[in-house]
């Protein structure tokens, strides 16, 4: 997400309550700003939350490991997201997103994000884990069929939220028919894809070199 802090409570509507650096290169586990809805305090919130879901059910929090996504038209049937389906939905700030693409014997990198890298937002679940003295706050991003931008690299594309109906989405309160038409492929004309280094492949690369077109 490489966006400063007041353009970040312009697009989204919040008041931040903590510091943020711009990062280029996210990848699981990681901890990641989440943008919730504080149902008591009518108000959106700003928090640092670990990528890959823990339900607050689970005994082990390693099972966050394999919820980094949640696949959009099996939502309400998984134990493990329906809940959080529910009520706790929300937004994840981004600049774009990574998917590799099989080309011969090899997978390259592409990054896809909106035109002149507008920010947009991931659909999330979040969850609250607790376990004797020990406290989690977890996200995972929806999923849902890729677009014509997007699948001849990958079948499968995050779940963007239109700018438009971000309060609706977050709402708690808001009926799940409002919902479910929310949950498609976003419109490929609004976006674009290109190649980039295999810099991405290691985590530990966070620099702005991380975006630069290749080929």
């Amino acid at each position: 997400m490489i966006i400063t802090p007041a353009e970040l409570e312009k697009i989204f509507g919040l008041r931040l309550d903590e510091e943020f650096n711009p990062r280029y290169n996210i990848a699981p586990s990681q901890t990641v700003p989440v943008i919730t809805y504080l149902e008591k305090n009518n108000k959106k919130k700003l928090s640092s939350m670990k990528w890959g879901l823990v339900p607050s059910w689970a005994k082990d929090p390693s099972i966050g490991d394999r919820m980094i996504n949640a696949r959009s038209e099996t939502i309400q049937e998984k134990p493990s997201f329906r809940n959080a389906f529910q009520r706790r939905r929300a937004l994840i700030p981004a600049s774009g997103f990574f998917e590799w693409k099989r080309e011969g014997t090899t997978k390259n990198p592409y990054f896809i994000g909106m035109k002149e890298m507008k920010t947009f937002a991931f659909a999330g679940l979040w969850e609250r884990w607790v376990h004797d003295n020990n406290f989690l706050e977890t996200f995972t991003i929806l999923t849902t069929e890729a677009n014509e931008l997007v699948r001849p690299i990958h079948d499968r594309m995050p779940v963007i939220m239109p700018e438009s109906v971000y309060d609706i989405w977050l709402y708690p309160s808001t009926d799940i028919s409002q919902i479910i038409p929310l949950l498609a492929p976003y419109p490929e004309n609004k976006m674009q894809a290109y190649p980039i280094s295999k810099l991405v492949n290691n985590p530990k690369n966070d620099g702005p070199e991380i975006l630069e077109r290749v080929g």
